[in-house]
């Protein structure tokens, strides 16, 4: 059974706690997380850190020596086959579009948001939803790009860089994207249990409008709740159960523990978001066959 703080002084689970409305009635959240924080459906905020500043410098430098290697190669190559002047002008400027246009959208939506540099640093760009990014983002990148990294050696993009919160360039703010340690890897926090005595409440109960920046406080509550002090516990209990009280209907059962309460309510969020994604995952493979 999930692990409780000894009983509130107050009594018996309220019908309506004090401070909100009636049970299922919204309000406002009371606790919030940043706009890109990205929520699972057991209110698990996964946060995909960005790449350094450095590591961006280093990649862009990669980036930067193959388009001009590529380009000088074009030229050369264009110089070699091209009979007069004219179209030796038309295959340069064609070389340039190639070089650092063409060739590094190619590379990042073939590999999903990877370029040489970001290969050789375990680097991935990505949307601000933490998606992967598409052709039309990759498009819009490399075409800033010619200007903000070749054009003016990189300047732009390293002050754009400096100053963004998640080091984007001038390509990344106009694309919606940035970029990502690859290669880093986080750790799911083990799921809330469902506590056998509220079950039959919470699959009955309406859940669909909790916030998600309420569900992660009622996460971050529950797994760290054993290293508070019992009056600390106690008095965060009472919040939460207040914060979610407007968002559930209809209210659980009389006396029934405050955190029980909340385990019971983030462990059914979880299993009907396992439920929709399976039947998503049923409905995508029938359609592909």
């Amino acid at each position: 059974m999930y692990p409780m703080a000894p009983p509130s002084p107050r009594g018996p689970y309220p019908a309506a706690p004090a401070g909100t409305a009636a049970w299922g009635r919204g309000v406002p959240a009371t606790v919030g997380v940043g706009r890109d924080d990205l929520v699972s459906g057991e209110a698990v905020a996964l946060d995909l850190p960005a790449a350094s500043l450095g590591l961006r410098i280093a990649s862009g430098l990669i980036d930067f020596v193959v388009g001009m290697a590529v380009l000088i190669f074009l030229l050369w190559l264009s110089f070699k086959l091209a009979t007069d002047e004219a179209l030796f002008g038309a295959c340069a400027t064609m070389s340039v579009m190639l070089a650092w246009a063409a060739l590094p959208t190619i590379v990042e939506t073939t590999t999903r948001g990877k370029t040489l540099g970001h290969l050789a640093l375990g680097l991935r760009t990505v949307r601000d939803d933490a998606g992967p990014i598409q052709f039309r983002h990759a498009l819009t990148r490399a075409m800033l790009g010619v200007v903000e990294i070749y054009t003016f050696f990189g300047v732009p993009a390293l002050i754009a860089s400096a100053i963004s919160r998640k080091n984007k360039r001038l390509g990344d703010m106009v694309a919606g994207t940035y970029v990502i340690r690859d290669r880093f890897r986080f750790q799911m926090p083990d799921p809330v249990g469902m506590p056998p005595m509220l079950e039959p409440w919470a699959r009955t109960a309406d859940l669909s409008s909790i916030p998600d920046s309420t569900a992660i406080s009622l996460r971050l509550f529950l797994t760290r709740a054993e290293q508070y002090t019992p009056a600390a516990r106690r008095a965060l209990s009472d919040r939460l159960i207040i914060a979610v009280a407007p968002y559930v209907a209809p209210a659980p059962p009389s006396g029934a523990p405050y955190e029980l309460v909340l385990a019971a309510i983030l462990a059914e969020r979880r299993r009907r978001d396992a439920e929709r994604l399976a039947r998503e995952e049923r409905l995508r493979r029938n359609l592909l066959r």
